[in-house]
Parts: structure tokens; sequence; C-alpha cells
């Protein structure tokens, strides 16, 4: 609408001295804009509507409540449509004030429309497209930050290895399976079974998976006073488990097959739990009570336990294996019936899934989302330069003549529209580059260790992606002005 407004004007003079008032000018570009932004809003609601579709099929299972809907409803018809009226008095209003109250002499005074809204004229035009860039870019930048924390949290080792492990939850009968000893009972056969499975490496059990946390008790250290409530959260897992998820040592040892059938109390702890709660002394040998195990319905009395060994820091079943973990899922079935038919599988498959549910789809669907309004801004910047210097230089073609005819050069256009393009282009990447960093604190919290919001390589990357973008943008319409015939141009009206 401003880059027409531009080529207009003298058809305005030629209105007004026809006899048409400034308020029927305005009205004339209000309409036009009107049409064209509802029309603009029509066609984004279509794209919204299948866009959406595959952005909730996309979102993360525990995102948002499972009863929450995600729909184009009545509230978000009404926003779009204020968004395109407001857009419409915005950007129509502007240039028909402009083309009311201009004097109508000057435009009937120029040769043509060579004359009238030239390369270094246009502010208005130019400050759109400029603000466009540097909106663009800050949405681009903030996608980049969110993608580099995403690989930077992937490449944060959790302490085990999930490849290759096949989990399944097995909610045991409350009436057969109440005490220690009888769950005891149940899976001794059942790892047996599961290890002598073809490709089965190890296999273990344990109340809660892996990086779920477990049950929340209260802790005491024999010879440690303290005046608050220590806590923490406990698993019970079998011998194999360390084996299974291949968790490294810090210091002891791991369960002996042997302590686990004699029902020896003895514990294994991660190295937060001894920096917490021994401040650097050997915790090997220490013991503790873990109060939660009283509160169980089968209690165990004075559960004072032993540690013996260190590591980084539902019944489940993990089951390690040389093929893919779904692979095993039939064979795993069938062994859970020989050791108890009353036994069912809950959610089985492998046990990377639950830990990427739980760890990395969130950043996974940010990124996602933000890289998405990155590169919608992207085309966007890419079509309004191009489209406002192809327009510019079309209206200039007289320019162009009479400026090959005073011996310019075809290279000379060139650079000219280069010039005039990429003078925007750096504008805004400028303007979204300070943007950026004053909004950077806002996602700060969102990023992984390591990763700031002035991170130079996404900076200097995104920064790379617009100049090359605009380059390319400003190329079309500079490639067209520089084989324009001078005789045609001086021609051109």
């Amino acid at each position: 609408m401003l880059a027409r407004a531009t080529s207009r004007e003298k058809e305005f003079a030629l209105r007004a001295v026809l006899g048409a008032g400034r308020r029927r000018l305005v009205r004339l570009l209000l309409v036009e804009s009107l049409v064209l932004a509802i029309g603009g809003a029509a066609l984004g609601v279509l794209i919204a509507w299948g866009g959406l579709k595959l952005i909730v099929a996309a979102m993360p299972q525990n995102l948002i409540p499972a009863e929450s809907v995600i729909e184009l409803n009545a509230p978000v018809m009404v926003f779009t449509l204020v968004v395109a009226v407001l857009t419409a008095l915005i950007f129509g209003l502007a240039p028909s004030l402009r083309a009311a109250r201009r004097d109508v002499n000057d435009p009937l005074r120029d040769s043509g429309k060579g004359v009238s809204g030239g390369f270094r004229t246009g502010r208005m035009r130019d400050t759109v497209v400029v603000m466009e860039v540097a909106l663009s870019l800050t949405l681009l930048i903030g996608a980049g930050l969110l993608m580099r924390s995403f690989v930077a949290l992937r490449e944060v080792h959790l302490g085990l290895q999930a490849d290759h492990v096949f989990e399944t939850q097995l909610p045991l009968p409350a009436d057969r399976y109440k005490t220690a000893a009888q769950v005891s009972g149940f899976f001794q056969p059942l790892l047996a079974r599961v290890k002598a499975l073809p490709g089965v490496v190890d296999a273990t059990e344990s109340s809660a998976l892996p990086l779920y946390g477990g049950v929340d008790s209260k802790i005491e250290v024999l010879g440690k006073s303290h005046e608050d409530e220590w806590q923490a959260l406990l698993q019970n897992i079998s011998e194999g488990y360390f084996r299974v998820l291949r968790i490294p040592f810090k210091m002891g040892r791991a369960f002996s097959e042997a302590e686990i059938n004699d029902a020896r109390k003895v514990a294994v702890v991660n190295e937060t739990f001894a920096s917490t709660f021994l401040r650097g002394e050997d915790p090997l040998g220490r013991r503790i009570k873990l109060a939660g195990l009283e509160t169980l319905a089968d209690p165990v009395h004075e559960p004072w336990f032993e540690i013996v060994g260190v590591v980084r820091g539902w019944q489940v079943l993990l089951v390690r294996s040389e093929q893919t973990p779904v692979a095993l899922m039939n064979d795993v079935r069938q062994a859970v019936w020989a050791t108890d038919a009353g036994v069912a599988l809950a959610f089985p498959g492998a046990l990377e899934d639950p830990i990427s549910q739980r760890l990395y789809a969130g950043p996974r669907f940010a990124s996602l989302l933000m890289t998405i309004f990155g590169c919608l801004g992207l085309i966007l910047v890419t079509v309004g330069v191009y489209s406002v210097l192809a327009y510019a230089t079309a209206l200039k073609t007289h320019e162009i003549g009479i400026r090959m005819a005073l011996s310019a050069e075809r290279a000379d256009v060139f650079r000219l529209v280069i010039r005039t393009g990429l003078r925007l282009v750096t504008a805004g990447v400028g303007i979204g580059l300070i943007v950026s960093l004053l909004l950077g604190r806002a996602i700060e919290a969102e990023l992984s260790r390591g990763v700031k919001p002035y991170d130079p390589v996404t900076l200097a990357g995104t920064t790379l992606l617009f100049v090359g973008t605009g380059a390319l943008a400003c190329w079309i319409p500079a490639r067209r002005a520089a084989r324009v015939d001078p005789m045609v141009a001086l021609r051109y009206e």
C-alpha cells in the first residue's frame, strides 16, 4: 500500500483537480487497504487451520492439560478480524492522508512515473521494510538460541545409557503381591526367564523409571545432626540395575545377588546425596535411615541401610538387548505370563522414548515454534525487500534511462539497486541485533547451561543468513534494471 500510494500521486492529483474531496481520497485508499487486509486475513486463517493440526500433532503430550482443546474458535477469529482492520487503518490511513494533504500542483508538474518515488525517496516505505527485517531477525535469533540450547541439552551426559533398553511397567495385582517377599518371588523367576531370551544382555527391575524420581522419604544419617528436615527420593531396584543402564560408579560397588536374596539392607547413593548430606566425607560404610520405608503397605522396620556405592547423579522391568527394544515385546510378554498370567505389560517400549519425552520434548517443541515463526519472518523479509525494490525499480525506469544516457554503465545501475536494498537490510539487521541483545534476558532461563543470549555463533550465523537473503532478494530487480534498454527507458512513462 505504501509503495503503490507513492506511484499514484499523479492519479490523486488529477482526481483532486476534477473535484474529488480529501475525504473521498482517504476513503478510497482505506477501502482498498481494508479489502487487501481482510483478504490476507482470510488466507492466513486457512493456512493457520491446516498448520494448527500439524503443530498440535507435534506438541508434547504433557505440555497442556488433557482437557484443553486448541482450535480456531470465535475469540481467535474476532482477534484476527480486529488485527486485519487495524492493519488496514494503519497502512491505509498514512498514505491516504499524505496524498490528501499534498499540493496537487507538484505531481502534475512531474514528467511522469519515472520521477516520483525513486531510490532515495519513500521514507515510510523504507521504514516498514527496516522494521520488518529487525522483527524477523529477532525471532530467528530467538529460534537459533533455542535450537543451540536443545543441541546442548542432548549432549549432556545423563549418567546412564538408554539405547537398546526395553522397558515396561508391570502393575502387579494388589491382592496377590502385598509384601516385598511376594514381589521378589515374582521378579526372581521372571528375570531369569527374560535373561534367557535370545539377544538379551541383562535385565533388572526398579520401582521407578530412571530420571523419574522415586518415593519421597525423610532421611537421617547416623552421626549427623540437623535442624531442618532432610528429604530424598528412593528406588527399590534389583541386582543388575547398574549394568543394564551402564551407570558408572564414582566409588564403591553395586549390590550383589547374595545381598538381594538375603535382603541385606544396603544402599547406593548418587553424588548429589553425598555432597548434600555428608559434605565431603567418605560415604562408603555410612548408615542412613530411610524413614519413608516405614510408611509403606509392607513397612520395613528399622530401615537403616549401609551405603556401599556412589553413582553419578510403579515396578519397572528393564532389559538390555542386542536388538531393537520393540522386537523384544512379545518375548518379554510371554516371559511375564509364564511367571504370572494375571500380570499385564503397561506402556512397553524403548527406554529412550519416556526419557526423550520428559527431558527433550518441551525444548524441542519450543525451538520448533520459534523456527517456524523465524522462517515465516525470513520469507516475509525476502518478499518485502524484493517487492519494494522491484516496484521502486519499475517506477524509476525513466531515471535509469537518463543515467545510462549520461554514460552510466550497467554495472553502476546494478550496484545502485543492490546498494539501495542492502542499505535497508543492514539497517534492519543492526536494529534487530540490538533488540535481540536487550530481550535476550527474557529467554535466558530457557537456555541450557553454556548457551548465552549473546551466543556469537547464533548471532553471526543469523546475521549472515539475513544479509545473504537480502542480497538475493535485491539481485533479481538489480539484474532487471541493469538490462534496461536506455532508449526504451527514456520513453517510459
